[in-house]
């Protein structure tokens, strides 16, 4: 059975956080050629802009962002444009595919699952839209997928809508596309636990891609030792 750790973060991180310790948990599999580290967390508030660009698509200010200080960042994951804040879940697996399966494609196939599955957990009908990314219900987006790939070990990964402020969702085009919306889980359902959400996620993980998930006390103590610092409670 693959073996992956599993590191919690209980305080808003901010992106460029998020970036720098993405980059040192990539390092740390790399080094020390383990199966995989699967980061959750939620952001302050920012808007990000893909490879694929998409800067037209913001159409707030400069004025707004300050105003409803929303940090605005270019970043290295597929798609376009999208924002991240309080009450959505992210969620960076940094897997090491060469002790998986080496194929951009299922690995992208295998998030959606992972999302689809714990979106119907709450009695949700959700799935996947033909030719668009992420994971819907009917015509709205309620969890984005964009990834990066180095040495076949992955970076980035998805944010699921759980209480989100979808308000913030309006000084954009989510991913570039106008004609659809995006949602959140406490649309359909009242009350939704984060932690809640966390646990489906991992349970869905570790079904998913037949793997343990070592948690976060064992994790810090393995960090601690190689000298990788990710405590930020």
């Amino acid at each position: 059975m693959r073996k992956c750790y599993v590191k919690e973060f209980h305080k808003l991180i901010s992106y460029s956080e998020g970036i720098e310790i993405q980059q040192k948990a990539f390092d740390f599999v790399i080094r020390n050629n383990i199966d995989g580290i699967l980061l959750l967390l939620q952001h302050k508030p920012v808007i990000t802009i893909g490879k694929s660009g998409g800067k037209n698509n913001i159409l707030a200010s400069k004025y707004e962002l300050d105003k409803y200080s929303i940090d605005l960042c270019h970043t290295s994951r597929g798609g376009n444009v999208t924002y991240h804040g309080p009450g959505q879940l992210v969620g960076y697996p940094i897997l090491n595919l060469n002790n998986f399966q080496k194929d951009i494609h299922l690995y992208l196939r295998q998030l959606e699952l992972i999302l689809i599955n714990t979106v119907r957990e709450y009695g949700i009908k959700a799935g996947i839209k033909p030719k668009y990314t992420g994971v819907w219900v009917g015509d709205r987006k309620i969890a984005a997928i964009g990834v990066g790939i180095r040495k076949w070990i992955t970076r980035h990964g998805f944010a699921i809508n759980i209480s989100v402020n979808k308000e913030h969702f309006k000084l954009i085009v989510p991913c570039g596309i106008k004609e659809f919306g995006v949602c959140s889980l406490e649309d359909f359902t009242a009350n939704v636990d984060y932690n809640d959400v966390v646990q489906k996620i991992e349970n869905n993980f570790k079904m998913i891609f037949e793997t343990d998930l070592i948690k976060e006390e064992t994790v810090d103590n393995l960090f601690e030792r190689s000298n990788l610092n990710l405590r930020i409670t």
